[in-house]
């Protein structure tokens, strides 16, 4: 189990002589790394997020759609447990090359759904989205560290900064997918053969300028290093840090109070995909107010990404900017609960857009303090950290598509409540865990 008493280190810069090189090349180098990081991830998922949504619409035959995606996130989540292997053995910016591969088949067999296309595509994405999850975490971390070690900066706050501009221009991926696809099919082609593949056309040429914007990142040596290893030493090296990878980090008391706030994540991510949209959505601004509320959603998400990565500068804001956007989404599940009903005039279409922006407010917020979060505490298993992140998170969205169509959306509101509390309880224990080892005498 980690000691508390290098906490105070990981909260703290790290202070380094500055190589002797330009400092400005440096400077331009770390930060055209992120905007070409963010920016590559935006192309890619404005593609796979605006296909997701449409998944369980378009491929209604036998629930095609809504079994790809319980595969994807149940291959996802296996995968995950040997992804920060791979990662370090391929090194973070070759893992996230090929871990796109995996979003373009999945998009490819979309134009021609069937069970022979669609099952392999989604079990091999799930394998592409662990290690490009996992090398996003691990390169993006790297990046802000080297920022800070270059030029005696706060490594919290370079790390917030970073984690917001990527989650700021990932969550806008909802927005952008979603004007596209209404856009395209805005005239009730959801179902015809061609505005479906125009769709799916326009998706895989976003998703290949993505990947080619994914060549010109700068390696960076990270935790296992930049690139395949030359010897075959190094590969059984990797290989048998697994099961280390694997159950180290469930040792630790600090990540053991996180993962309930990982999995929430994961939790209220498939319950805006699956529950809401269905059954507060649809019934309010039918199939076509999908795309819209989903559009406020990823606009509030990325705005709230952004500001939040601003305001973060450590454990101590962390907590506060996670408390507020727990909050928030406590509300919305309460106000489903007790007091929603679906209404006509302007407040049935006003209430689901609020609901959408207070959501995409809570996961903004959410994720970009994870990954600053995980970055801060865990620096010296930064693979094995973001691997834990996506095995708890992808597990718990393969949970609420398998049950989605057997309970109740009062049920699945309870569940998520429960959730949030124990994440919540969690999240404020390691808190103040920290908090007292900052305030104890050396």
């Amino acid at each position: 189990m980690a000691s508390m008493d290098n906490n105070r280190d990981e909260e703290e810069p790290f202070v380094v002589a500055a190589a002797s090189v330009d400092n400005s090349e440096t400077l331009r180098n770390h930060t055209k790394d992120v905007h070409i990081l963010s920016s590559a991830f935006l192309l890619i998922f404005l593609a796979y997020g605006a296909a997701q949504n449409l998944e369980t619409t378009l491929n209604t035959k036998d629930d095609m759609g809504t079994i790809s995606l319980g595969i994807l996130y149940v291959s996802f989540t296996f995968f995950s447990l040997i992804a920060s292997s791979v990662v370090r053995f391929m090194g973070s910016k070759n893992a996230v090359l090929l871990g796109t591969s995996g979003y373009w088949l999945f998009i490819a067999a979309n134009l021609k759904p069937t069970w022979y296309t669609m099952v392999p595509a989604s079990l091999y994405l799930g394998f592409a989205a662990s290690i490009i999850w996992v090398g996003q975490g691990t390169y993006l971390t790297s990046t802000a560290r080297s920022q800070a070690r270059d030029y005696h900066l706060h490594e919290g706050t370079v790390i917030g900064n970073f984690n917001g501009e990527f989650w700021g221009m990932f969550a806008s991926h909802q927005f952008v997918g979603n004007l596209i696809s209404l856009a395209i099919l805005r005239n009730g082609t959801e179902g015809s053969i061609s505005g479906t593949t125009l769709l799916f056309t326009v998706f895989l040429c976003s998703m290949t300028l993505g990947t080619i914007l994914v060549c010109f990142l700068s390696k960076r040596v990270d935790g296992g290093g930049e690139g395949p290893k030359d010897s075959s030493v190094s590969l059984y090296s990797s290989l048998t840090s697994l099961s280390k990878s694997v159950i180290t980090p469930l040792l630790d008391v600090r990540m053991l109070l996180i993962i309930p706030l990982i999995a929430y994540s994961g939790l209220q991510q498939a319950f805006v995909w699956a529950e809401f949209t269905e059954k507060i959505v649809t019934p309010a601004l039918g199939v076509s107010g999908v795309g819209g509320s989903m559009a406020v959603y990823g606009a509030f998400d990325a705005i709230c990404s952004l500001t939040a990565g601003r305001l973060t500068s450590g454990i101590f804001s962390i907590t506060w900017i996670v408390s507020a956007g727990l909050f928030l989404q406590a509300f919305v599940f309460l106000w489903i609960l007790f007091k929603y009903s679906l209404t006509s005039g302007v407040l049935g279409i006003v209430y689901p857009l609020l609901m959408a922006a207070m959501l995409g407010i809570g996961d903004g917020v959410i994720n970009t303090q994870l990954s600053a979060l995980l970055g801060i505490l865990f620096k010296h298993d930064t693979e094995g950290a973001f691997a834990q992140l996506k095995v708890w998170q992808s597990a718990s969205i393969a949970v609420v598509f398998f049950i989605n169509p057997y309970i109740s959306l009062q049920v699945m509101v309870e569940i998520m409540l429960a959730a949030l509390f124990v994440a919540a309880g969690g999240f404020l224990v390691l808190s103040l865990r920290i908090e007292k080892a900052f305030s104890s005498p050396s």
